[in-house]
């Protein structure tokens, strides 16, 4: 693709999970081929933007020829994945954590808190923890750019910086913590939703006031000089950020309630569809 000084960039903007990756939650080999096609040959901007932390956005983007920054912890950070670094990092105050822990507490709950420790994460945990967390840590526990500090009882207080505070539990339970945040710890921003494998699942995100993957992409595409910015997504946490792009994409296994927030609905992400439209996009371009 030609550019001339006049064309409007545009940077392309992917959730992961359920939009991105297939069923086994692994870019496929298409997909791959089509990104570094697109970011290479056609000169894209493209980037993803996930509640994921670097210790599993880097593995599973190994193989694109990524440039730009990815947009990671739901948009408390972004990660370089040319020099392994973070960067434009909104930490959450020692204030507004301590507050959130006492509603945990109330609730009968206890979260993990994740703080950057130059390029790693910690994550930090006191107390019991849920089934899915078990589950979780098990998971990711040898994860190169993570590590998990359970039964820390001086969790509450480090100096590292405080990214996130996270928890996995019935998604019944979730949402009355997450009421309780809204109404008491005005400091904070809250992000609650529902497993795309099982609803009755979910997950709650605690982030410093004014956090959100929508305000990462503005802050991304103003630094690229992009003057149309283009997202695609499957989940409800999704849908701030499809309605702060100039064209929003819903994958056709989206629910119900992004595919009406979005400008148009594509094929699932079992079809490596959103590389695919943006390839077709850049062409017609």
């Amino acid at each position: 693709m030609i550019t001339t000084d006049n064309q409007v960039k545009t940077l392309y903007v992917s959730d992961l999970d359920g939009t991105l990756l297939g069923e086994d939650s692994q870019l496929s080999a298409v997909t791959v081929a089509t990104l570094n096609r697109i970011i290479g040959e056609l000169g894209g901007l493209f980037t993803v933007a996930t509640a994921r932390t670097p210790a599993t956005v880097v593995p599973l983007m190994q193989e694109v020829h990524a440039r730009l920054p990815f947009i990671v912890i739901g948009g408390s950070a972004m990660w370089n994945p040319v020099t392994g670094t973070y960067e434009h990092t909104r930490g959450i105050d020692d204030t507004t954590v301590n507050a959130v822990a006492d509603v945990f507490g109330r609730h009968g709950a206890h979260p993990f808190i994740y703080r950057r420790h130059g390029s790693m994460l910690h994550a930090h945990h006191y107390g019991p923890i849920s089934p899915q967390e078990e589950r979780f840590v098990a998971e990711r526990r040898h994860l190169p750019l993570k590590k998990f500090i359970l039964d820390d009882c001086d969790y509450l207080h480090s100096d590292d910086e405080a990214l996130l505070i996270f928890s996995l539990n019935k998604y019944a339970v979730l949402k009355d913590i997450a009421n309780d945040l809204k109404a008491t710890v005005p400091t904070c921003s809250v992000m609650v939703y529902h497993d795309i494998f099982d609803e009755s699942e979910g997950y709650l995100e605690i982030f410093t006031a004014g956090t959100s993957k929508a305000a990462a992409i503005r802050k991304l595409a103003q630094e690229v000089g992009a003057g149309r910015v283009v997202v695609f997504g499957d989940n409800r946490n999704d849908i701030a950020m499809m309605q702060a792009a100039d064209h929003s994409v819903a994958v056709g296994n989206a629910f119900p309630e992004v595919k009406a927030a979005a400008s148009e609905v594509i094929g699932p992400n079992t079809a490596d569809s959103v590389a695919r439209w943006i390839e077709a996009d850049l062409i017609q371009s």
